[in-house]
């Protein structure tokens, strides 16, 4: 995917993130986030979209630190989130495409980083958001869908943080059953995990389904669709794989 879909993308779930968030109440439970209400939900993508912006736009070639989430609610929170979300979409599209500036996933660019994270980062909360307001979930492209599983398992998993580790080797089989080709390898140990794009060897274990719902199972927002073989594998997924 080109970095202006991703933009669009982020901009739009934005747009819907503040929409549920709003129709919900900020006192409404995040059953997507136990202990979560909406208005932390909103604090904590709100900081998240100034934090990437402020990368873009000042530059910094070294990590910074999040700023101070707002003891802002309500009206005077949602307006918050609208205005750091929409100059972070402005940021990213007015943005050179030979930015340089600290980035923490592997990329093409530092603003190919930056666009795809938030449009990730934007995406799952905005269905956090919708699950606190209840009713018809909005549906996740699936490319969009299957870059977010890939996004996932070779980078964030990837790095020395994953907690995704078995003290006895696993092998766990990813497959977006409605995405052409798009199938991973996880090897589990006790190091941070090994992915590998493809069917490389036999698995322990496979979870399996349309990549918009493995992107959300994935990500701990669903249950997994389908899982063949070890489920104990599954399992050690749901438990480990919290991205902090």
């Amino acid at each position: 995917m080109e970095t202006a879909e991703f933009i669009q993308i982020l901009e739009r779930e934005g747009r819907l993130l503040a929409s549920a968030a709003e129709e919900a109440g900020t006192e409404a439970k995040v059953p997507t986030c136990p202990g979560w209400q909406v208005r932390d939900l909103l604090r904590h993508t709100g900081a998240v979209h100034r934090w990437a912006t402020a990368f873009v736009a000042e530059g910094h070639t070294a990590f910074r630190p999040f700023g101070e989430e707002p003891a802002l609610d309500g009206a005077e929170l949602l307006a918050w989130y609208r205005a750091g979300h929409s100059r972070l979409v402005d940021t990213l599209g007015s943005a050179s495409p030979d930015l340089e500036c600290w980035h923490f996933l592997p990329a093409p660019s530092p603003l190919a980083f930056w666009a795809r994270r938030q449009a990730h980062e934007t995406a799952v909360h905005r269905v956090d958001a919708e699950a606190a307001r209840g009713g018809t979930q909005t549906g996740i492209g699936r490319d969009f869908a299957a870059d977010g599983i890939d996004e996932l398992l070779r980078g964030f998993h990837a790095r020395a943080k994953s907690r995704a580790r078995s003290d006895e080797p696993r092998v766990l089989r990813v497959r977006a059953s409605d995405t052409d080709g798009a199938v991973w390898t996880v090897r589990l140990t006790r190091e941070p995990p090994s992915t590998q794009y493809g069917e490389e060897g036999p698995a322990d274990c496979e979870v399996s389904g349309p990549a918009a719902r493995l992107y959300l199972a994935l990500w701990n927002r669903l249950p997994f669709p389908a899982v063949t073989g070890d489920v104990s594998v599954a399992g050690l997924w749901r438990e480990k794989s919290g991205v902090g």
